[in-house]
């Protein structure tokens, strides 16, 4: 039986029901003295304990997909190439950017920590001139970066957000873009990008969606432009059409696609991986618009491609057949809705994976690879 079968759920929420009975028929026979009525009181709690735990951990996982399978909860599912898709055939610090430390890049088979053979991740604070907003955040620099052939050059960026409410740091130590990057700018399918990795709110705890709250927070304005012009005031990054693009996960792969959708003249292509397509209404993200029913709408991405002009952008979407609550319908209309237009598509299908760093981690280097193809090369 799958670990998202309602069986196994049934079957393990009637273990803990008669564990629960059996602890109470059994507690008057072990109340008496000594270490075998001791041992065993200790072990009907940890039974009783132990089951309850599972089926709320079953129930919750069953609600939000975290795992879709047994491999996918024990990390045995099939790590393979993934295929995309298409749907048609020197660091200057002049805008205000603190750096708070530099950390070592982890995996990859980096070996030594010379920036010229493994790049440097560098934690920063990226300030929002326009917004009066600020995050923490990593900065990402390839070796090229420190070579002396590209001592000249600038490069594209790409700015990284992870899930809501999730840390920077996840994309470092969960996801692990760095050491994806550099592995696959050493088998030669990327080119060297300074990554920009991000939480998905400069508004903690407040989720903001990447939204321009009427009265709150100018979330997407900090995204689209106090982010980008922190970084090229800082790097060597460029700001040329298609030296920027997104990628993201859950709340950050939503954010990705809005912001590119939103702003063509600042990102050219976009990843979401297993993201959504319409704002999240719930406690913490509060009224993120106002009351305005309009601004509602065109925070919801099938919406703007159903009744507004589509933009330029190429797009990637990346998610599960199975596993990922009704990721791959919502998908699916969404590929048809751009189809005809100048915003293009293209997908990588999972046939099973939940709502996780396992299946995000499946993803990620053809995601790399597919992003890279669409922005510049340094120059």
């Amino acid at each position: 039986m799958g670990l998202t079968s309602h069986k196994v759920l049934a079957l393990s929420a009637l273990v803990s029901v008669l564990l629960v009975v059996g602890t109470v028929w059994l507690w008057p026979r072990l109340a008496r003295g000594g270490w075998a009525a001791v041992c065993g009181r200790i072990g009907t709690i940890v039974a009783t304990q132990l089951a309850v735990v599972c089926t709320l951990g079953l129930a919750a996982n069953n609600s939000f997909a975290f795992y879709s399978s047994w491999d996918d909860l024990l990390g045995t599912a099939d790590n393979g190439p993934v295929t995309v898709e298409n749907q048609f055939a020197d660091g200057r610090r002049t805008a205000g950017i603190q750096q708070i430390g530099n950390e070592n890049v982890r995996g990859a088979n980096t070996v030594g920590r010379d920036p010229a053979v493994v790049g440097r991740l560098e934690r920063i604070r990226i300030p929002g001139a326009t917004t009066g907003l600020a995050t923490e955040g990593y900065v990402y620099l390839p070796p090229q970066y420190f070579q002396p052939e590209y001592q000249n050059r600038r490069f594209p960026a790409a700015v990284a957000i992870t899930g809501f409410p999730g840390d920077a740091k996840n994309l470092v130590t969960k996801l692990n873009y760095p050491a994806t990057e550099l592995q696959q700018i050493r088998e030669g399918k990327m080119k060297p990008t300074v990554l920009v990795l991000m939480r998905p709110s400069p508004a903690m705890p407040r989720d903001t969606e990447c939204e321009d709250v009427p009265g709150g927070p100018q979330a997407e304005s900090y995204f689209a432009k106090d982010v980008p012009a922190a970084i090229r005031g800082s790097y060597r990054v460029g700001d040329a059409p298609g030296d920027w693009g997104l990628v993201g996960n859950s709340t950050g792969g939503y954010c990705a696609l809005k912001l590119a959708m939103k702003h063509p003249e600042v990102f050219s292509a976009a990843v979401s991986l297993s993201g959504y397509y319409r704002a999240a209404d719930d406690p913490t993200t509060g009224d993120l618009f106002g009351g305005q029913q309009q601004r509602r709408n065109e925070a919801d991405l099938a919406w703007r491609l159903a009744n507004l002009p589509h933009p330029g952008v190429a797009l990637l979407v990346g998610g599960s057949k199975e596993g990922d609550g009704d990721y791959y319908e919502s998908t699916r209309q969404f590929v048809a809705a751009a189809k005809g237009g100048p915003t293009r598509v293209s997908s990588i299908t999972l046939e099973t994976g939940g709502h996780n760093f396992n299946t995000w981690n499946r993803m990620l280097p053809a995601s790399l690879d597919w992003l890279s193809e669409h922005l510049n090369a340094p120059s």
